[in-house]
């Protein structure tokens, strides 16, 4: 096979892949798209419960859950799939710092740690997860993940101690923008901590048709399912960003290498079109020399 053939070849072999990338850029910013729908519906429904969590603890702030002495769960919220660049490596480095914070080196139990996603639980390393879910592809995906999520919660809970409470520190990507989290894409949230913050200076006492207990326990039920359908949608979005930015460089590499590949191979092919063109004239030349020594012979006779 010539070099030139070789070429051809190597160039057919970029335009597949390239074609297999635009796919997924395309698909990628299709998802960011339908996220933002979402994720906007859904910053509404967390703002809605947390004012009426307010408004009712400001009047029952005995019902707020203490968590005094509770024993701190990670959930690290990742990628099921790759290209996405650093993603899962941020996310574990910022797990590294809020982990040092927890323990003191002075005998303390190691938190306990649930990762999402596939790509993450391969990259965290020697540090074993105790729960290791599949994380979310794409949007329709993260109630069924949620699902699972609260399941494994309940479960990790019910292997502890009678009486103890579980403090979930969240870990998930941001919007991305690069302001979230004193700079850091990576946003950490304590969902049992948050609940319930005075944000609303009502006079008067909201009227309730249940007993208080239980809308406490409903209130903080909805307020957690609502927060991490949040938080999973905002991290969702940021990871099919990444994706698409990366498969936006990819593509400038490879239409860069692709119009370098062509250059070569119209080189060697101008380089074959002189090559035949002096091997014609040449034959021309030796044609011309034979018939006209041929001609010379006969006049001779």
């Amino acid at each position: 096979m010539s070099k030139r053939h070789e070429l051809s070849g190597r160039i057919q072999a970029l335009s597949d892949i390239k074609g297999i990338l635009n796919a997924m850029k395309n698909l990628a910013l299709m998802e960011v798209h339908k996220l933002g729908r979402f994720l906007s519906a859904q910053q509404r429904v967390v703002g809605g419960i947390e004012e009426a969590a307010a408004d009712f603890f400001r009047f029952h702030p005995a019902l707020l859950p203490s968590m005094e002495g509770a024993f701190p769960v990670f959930l690290l919220i990742g990628s099921e799939r790759g290209f996405c660049g650093d993603f899962n490596e941020s996310l574990l480095a910022e797990f590294d710092r809020c982990r040092a914070k927890e323990t003191t080196g002075k005998g303390d139990p190691l938190p306990l740690i649930v990762t999402v996603g596939h790509k993450l639980a391969m990259k965290i390393g020697s540090l074993k997860p105790d729960v290791a879910l599949a994380g979310p592809s794409v949007t329709e995906e993260v109630p069924s993940v949620l699902v699972h999520v609260v399941e494994a919660l309940h479960e990790l809970q019910r292997r502890r101690p009678a009486g103890t409470r579980l403090d979930l520190v969240v870990l998930s990507h941001g919007n991305d923008d690069g302001n979230a989290n004193n700079g850091r894409a990576v946003i950490v949230r304590r969902p049992f901590r948050e609940f319930g913050r005075l944000r609303t200076l009502s006079a008067h006492p909201p009227l309730l048709t249940m007993p208080p207990i239980e809308i406490a326990t409903k209130l903080l039920d909805q307020y957690l399912f609502a927060v991490l359908h949040e938080m999973f949608y905002t991290s969702l979005m940021a990871e099919n960003r990444r994706r698409f930015q990366h498969m936006d460089q990819a593509l400038q590499r490879l239409e860069k290498e692709t119009g370098e590949l062509t250059r070569k191979y119209f080189v060697l092919r101008q380089e074959e079109i002189t090559q035949e063109i002096a091997v014609i004239m040449l034959s021309a030349e030796v044609v011309g020399e034979n018939g006209a020594g041929s001609a010379q012979a006969g006049a001779g006779a």
